[in-house]
């Protein structure tokens, strides 16, 4: 037996889905009035508008990190547009995926991650993918966030939580790619020489200054790429290295994420 539907029962389901009006009603038209129906109905329409969008791009996007007793979770959520990046459901979604992941542990999250992914699919319009998700222990722990875009997850042997912070920051605006100038790989050395020899070659120099000069710009690009040989973007007088030192610490694993 089909129940009348009114405007108050499509209310009842918007405001238990956040899904919009004509959806809401065409629903309950199918359930012939049953909220449960309606809400599975819902549920279903959800995954497929999911499944049509998932060849979609996911170019923008916001990061998320939870930090607390020893543990941070950092959490990436794509988007199509910086619209829907700050749209107050996709916010909540990846706070209530930050929470979850933090609480419930990553693998966990992970697996509930579409169910409750799909609804926002619906309501937003856009093609929405779960990005990284990292879990990072440790005494000593900072993180930064710049502009919900760039995170930064740091862990220290040593030192206070103001430093790893600082470092944090430090990594989301300089960039570095490795950490220490033994994570450089020979392949990497060797590409790198070749773009410089080419550079060098075509200058009216002898050649020992040519050689000193390639050392030279070899020696400056890695410096620039290595986080322990930057200067700190606080006090460039020193680098992180001796800034590290100074407070007797050492890094023990770092997470940088970007939209």
């Amino acid at each position: 037996m089909s129940t009348e539907i009114t405007t108050e029962l499509i209310k009842e389901l918007r405001d238990a889905t956040g899904i919009s009006i004509m959806q809401c009603k065409r629903a309950l038209t199918e359930a012939e009035g049953d909220m449960k129906k309606a809400l599975a109905i819902l549920k279903k329409t959800s995954g497929d508008i999911a499944l049509k969008k998932a060849d979609r791009e996911t170019k923008d996007g916001r990061v998320s990190v939870k930090s607390e007793n020893g543990k941070s979770v950092l959490v990436a959520l794509h988007c199509e547009t910086d619209f829907v990046a700050r749209n107050e459901d996709f916010v909540n979604l990846l706070s209530k995926l930050t929470d979850m992941a933090f609480k419930d542990g990553v693998d966990a999250m992970k697996g509930a991650a579409k169910e409750m992914i799909d609804p926002v699919i619906q309501k937003t319009g856009e093609n929405i993918e779960l990005g990284e998700v990292y879990e990072v222990n440790g005494s000593v722990l900072g993180n930064y966030i710049h502009n919900d875009k760039i995170a930064v997850v740091v862990s220290l042997e040593g030192g206070n939580g103001e430093l790893a912070k600082d470092i944090a920051m430090h990594i989301a605006a300089m960039k570095p790619e490795y950490l220490t100038e033994a994570e450089i790989n020979e392949e990497t050395k060797k590409t790198v020489m070749e773009i410089f020899q080419k550079e060098v070659a075509s200058l009216d120099k002898p050649e020992e200054i040519k050689k000193k000069m390639l050392d030279g710009k070899i020696a400056t690009y890695f410096k620039e790429k290595t986080l322990l040989n930057q200067p700190f973007i606080k006090n460039s007088e020193e680098t992180i290295e001796t800034l590290l030192n100074k407070a007797k610490a050492k890094i023990k694993e770092v997470k940088r994420y970007s939209i």
